[in-house]
């Protein structure tokens, strides 16, 4: 999975694929284009298009400026690549714009918890796949407080619970992946429990994706800038 942040506070690459206006954010296509090609060059088979940060303390994004940021992506992407695309929101508004658009795949922090973003995903004849990853808080503050007695444990049963309200809505278990949600909400201790027991997740007979590429777990143990901690 390639990242395109659409942001100007992404904490890996932010404002990096901005127009020169500075007046508001918006991508530049070109270079999107030439992202996405690289890419996919490197054998990205999914494109992820996120138009709002969720580093840890990031504040929320109107949703009329989520739309704007990530919808002509989506757009640009589809008609030029040949690869899945997926689309990273919570906002039930946006994910039905951008499957409008072509998007194949709802990537949710917030593990459609939203209200209407159960529905959304589930609705129409070709719906999505959909990833459900777990966060403890919200980006703004989930480093600041955190609290796990089993935090594997947490998760898997989180997650569990989250794939039992999918299916309940009507979206079949296979459009449906997992995401134990490296730093969102967890210590680099939490982090690392969740990695060493990985295969713990398994159990739920779901894909997983693992999202650690430049996160601070990574810096911790070696010591690299956030640009040399690609995973």
């Amino acid at each position: 999975m390639g990242i395109l942040n659409i942001t100007p506070d992404s904490f890996s690459d932010g404002a990096e694929l901005a127009s020169a206006d500075g007046t508001s954010f918006r991508s530049d296509p070109e270079k999107v284009r030439q992202r996405a090609q690289v890419m996919v060059a490197a054998g990205a088979q999914i494109l992820d298009v996120g138009g709002e940060s969720t580093r840890p303390g990031a504040a929320a994004v109107a949703l009329d400026e989520e739309l704007a940021r990530t919808i002509p992506v989506i757009e640009l992407l589809r008609a030029e690549f040949d690869v899945l695309l997926s689309i990273d929101t919570s906002s039930p508004e946006v994910m039905r714009a951008a499957i409008a658009a072509g998007a194949d795949l709802v990537n949710d922090i917030r593990a459609l918890s939203n209200e209407g973003a159960l529905a959304v995903a589930a609705e129409g004849s070709n719906p999505p796949a959909v990833c459900l990853m777990h966060m403890q808080g919200q980006p703004r503050t989930m480093q600041q407080t955190y609290s796990y007695d089993d935090v594997v444990g947490e998760v898997v049963a989180f997650l569990r619970r989250r794939v039992a309200d999918c299916e309940a809505a009507g979206i079949e278990r296979n459009r449906i992946m997992i995401d134990p949600g490296f730093g969102f909400g967890k210590s680099a201790a939490h982090n690392y429990a969740l990695l060493k027991h990985l295969p713990g997740l398994q159990q739920l007979d779901l894909p997983i994706l693992v999202g650690i590429s430049r996160k601070s777990m990574i810096g911790a143990v070696t010591g690299r800038p956030v640009d040399q901690r690609l995973a």
